[in-house]
């Protein structure tokens, strides 16, 4: 495959000029077939009686009668014939009305007519069943056959609001017998630029007609079927390599026109999907058109690098999005105003890219020459569509068949490429693996010892994150125990150094003795917060170890209840426990894994604080319960006090250091630091449990420690 690509071998050359001549010759051949002696109707006659259009079927054109703007039944006409006699306009079809002198003003493209011919049949025709191939017709319309409607496409209307646009062609049969048929057309446009009868409308036999279709309709599918399976494949490829951009967007630009061939010429989506919609059709039909150029610039960019200017391919981007967005977002009678610009855009990119293959090829680059000569093909076949949708080529849509040969040369092309890219990867890979083979025996030795001093490396390093973990955890207790010192003391020593100056000074001698006890409650209060910062710091940055162990959770209340009974009543508060209903359940009673002397240290800060928030004679009650959720037990902790309570909004901050709250009317004795509760959190939340409160602000609070059961 390379050595017939290769730039230079005359055979190829040869070879790719005889293909595109005989592509040529035989497209051309099959797309406008010669048709039988040319006929043209005159004033609205067209007579056939010299032709026998069963066996050669025609194209008609010439004179038809022309209703501007207004739609019309055979009866309609009939009457107006036979009441006002002959006043009939005359128009040229196929053309659209566009343009057309009508009372010495030209009309534009939008509105509603009804055109007429009458045919005159031979003989040999009468008898025959005969049909009529309808192409595109801009935008409905209906037709009568001898009186009989027969097609109808769409909704006819006199304004834009009463007309239901859609595209389709169609093959419409019908027995003349007798040697006149009358056509009667009514056509009505409100959303092209063009409107009117723009096509040829072929008569002829059913079966010559019906075959001729097929075979177009076959050829066509053929051309779609082969570029959406080239552009499919073609991404596929990108997919598996996107190092080259190539094989993207020579995919994209042949899978877009591959869709492209299904909106135009036989319209085979509307075969497929009747009622696919006009809009959206037309839409795609002139995104695809304005955005071929760009994509085929990326693409001619990817194969032959460094010959498409910067500033080429910024205004190609910019042009091209503008043609987009106005596609877009604007109706199709504005946009379909600009196919002849989208035209002379395209043809534009593929001189000024013919220029630079023509560079390429000088230069010798591989592939340039076969570039150039596919690309010559689709620019004729290009330009010829769009003088043929422009009415000024008799030639059909060709552009389908110049795109399959360019996507075959281009196929060809990309095949040659990555034939060369893998020979040159399995050479490379081949030499990779030698020198890879010896530098594996060189360094079979150096990998064991690199191993060895690798191990000892890395125990070191595991030594080194040890002992800079635990130096961590160190340094942000010692900050943190700092922190708290310098924010929690500055108010007591403050308060202090106020006593101090106060008994020097000798503000109030009387008062010397109350300054110095306030003094030393300060100073026990002091050494207190300082131990219980000290562990709270302690405790938030991990440094507390815990001794868990399976605890039966009744005997450490029953412990814990028995240790500190004496203390809350010397309080002169009623101390209860309540655990009855456990102690019903025996082996079932619940177990903790738990550290009982840092929970016991959790729990009396709870009794405390309750000790601490409960006036004399009131109640502190712990009690012990069980919870499941989703099939997990839970021992319930609770303690209970008959104090003020606490207020429902500040429930979620007591639990926060340095937070306090002083219930009004309640004897505070001694004043707390603020940080039990937090000291508490800290060693439940160790446990794996939760710790919450509950409260109206009236009649007291209860705490609940809920711990995972074993």
């Amino acid at each position: 495959m390379r050595g017939i690509l290769r730039f230079g071998s005359r055979t190829i050359l040869f070879y790719i000029i005889g293909a595109v001549v005989v592509g040529l010759v035989a497209g051309y051949a099959v797309i406008s077939a010669p048709d039988s002696p040319k006929f043209q109707s005159e004033e609205g006659i067209l007579d056939l009686t010299q032709v026998h259009v069963v066996e050669n079927p025609l194209k008609l054109k010439g004179d038809w009668e022309f209703y501007w703007q207004e739609l019309l039944s055979p009866e309609d006409i009939q009457i107006r014939s036979a009441r006002d006699g002959n006043h009939v306009r005359w128009i040229s079809i196929p053309s659209s009305w566009l343009g057309y002198r009508l009372d010495g003003q030209q009309l534009n493209g939008t509105g509603f007519a009804t055109f007429q011919v009458v045919i005159k049949l031979s003989e040999q025709d009468r008898n025959e069943r005969l049909a009529l191939r309808l192409p595109t017709i801009f935008h409905a319309y209906k037709l009568w056959v001898n009186g009989e409607l027969l097609a109808e496409v769409g909704v006819v209307g006199q304004d834009k609001s009463s007309v239901t646009p859609q595209l389709a062609t169609k093959l419409v049969f019908f027995q003349p017998e007798s040697d006149r048929v009358e056509l009667v057309m009514q056509v009505a446009n409100f959303h092209h630029n063009r409107g009117g009868i723009t096509k040829y409308i072929e008569l002829g036999g059913s079966d010559a007609l019906t075959v001729r279709t097929n075979l177009k309709i076959a050829a066509e599918m053929f051309i779609t079927a082969s570029l959406l399976v080239i552009g499919v494949y073609h991404l596929l490829l990108f997919m598996l390599r996107r190092k080259d951009r190539a094989p993207l967007y020579f995919g994209l630009f042949t899978l877009l026109f591959g869709i492209r061939s299904l909106l135009v010429g036989e319209l085979m989506i509307t075969q497929l999907w009747p009622a696919f919609p006009w809009g959206l059709q037309f839409k795609l039909e002139y995104l695809i058109l304005c955005s071929g150029g760009y994509i085929i610039t990326m693409y001619f960019d990817c194969i032959f690098p460094n010959y498409v200017s910067r500033w080429f391919r910024l205004g190609t981007r910019i042009v091209t999005g503008a043609f987009c967005i106005v596609v877009a977002v604007t109706p199709a009678l504005i946009y379909s105003k600009m196919l002849l610009i989208i035209g002379v855009m395209i043809v534009l990119h593929m001189v000024y890219l013919m220029v630079g293959l023509v560079h390429a090829a000088v230069w010798r680059r591989e592939g340039a020459l076969i570039f150039l000569l596919v690309s010559v093909v689709a620019l004729f076949s290009v330009v010829n569509d769009f003088l043929y949708y422009n009415e000024w080529s008799p030639i059909g849509n060709t552009s389908p068949l110049g795109l399959l040969v360019f996507t075959i040369a281009q196929m060809m092309l990309l095949s040659s490429r990555f034939t060369r890219v893998a020979t040159n990867e399995e050479r490379i890979a081949r030499e990779l693996q030698e020198a890879n083979n010896k530098l594996t025996e060189m360094n079979t030795n150096l990998e064991q010892t690199v191993m060895e001093r690798t191990h000892a490396l890395s125990a070191a390093h595991d030594d080194l994150r040890t002992s800079y973990d635990r130096l961590l955890h160190s340094e942000q207790g010692r900050k943190k125990l700092l922190a708290y010192i310098t924010h929690d003391l500055r108010m007591p020593l403050s308060s202090m150094l106020g006593y101090v100056e106060a008994v020097q000074d000798r503000v109030k001698p009387e008062r010397n003795e109350q300054y110095l006890k306030y003094i030393q409650d300060n100073t026990i209060r002091i050494n207190r917060m300082i131990e219980e910062l000290s562990f709270l710091s302690h405790l938030e940055t991990g440094q507390v170890s815990y001794r868990m162990e399976s605890v039966h959770v009744t005997h450490f209340l029953r412990r814990f209840y028995e240790q500190y009974e004496l203390v809350v009543r010397d309080a002169e508060l009623d101390f209860r426990l309540d655990y009855s209903e456990m102690e019903d359940q025996g082996a079932n009673s619940p177990v903790v894994e738990m550290d009982t002397q840092r929970l016991e240290q959790a729990l009396f800060n709870l009794v405390s604080n309750a000790m601490k928030f409960t006036s004399r004679g009131g109640l502190v009650r712990i009690a012990l319960a069980v919870d499941e959720v989703n099939d997990n037990r839970y021992a319930i902790l609770s303690v209970q006090d008959s104090g003020t309570g606490i207020p429902p909004d500040q429930l979620e901050q007591i639990f926060d250091r340095n937070y306090r709250y002083d219930r009004p009317g309640v004897d505070k004795g001694i004043e707390g630091s603020g940080l039990g509760l937090a000291i508490c959190r800290e060693i439940v939340q160790a446990h794996a449990g939760t710790v919450r409160a509950e409260s109206d602000g009236k009649t007291g609070a209860i705490f609940y420690v809920s711990l995972p059961c074993k």
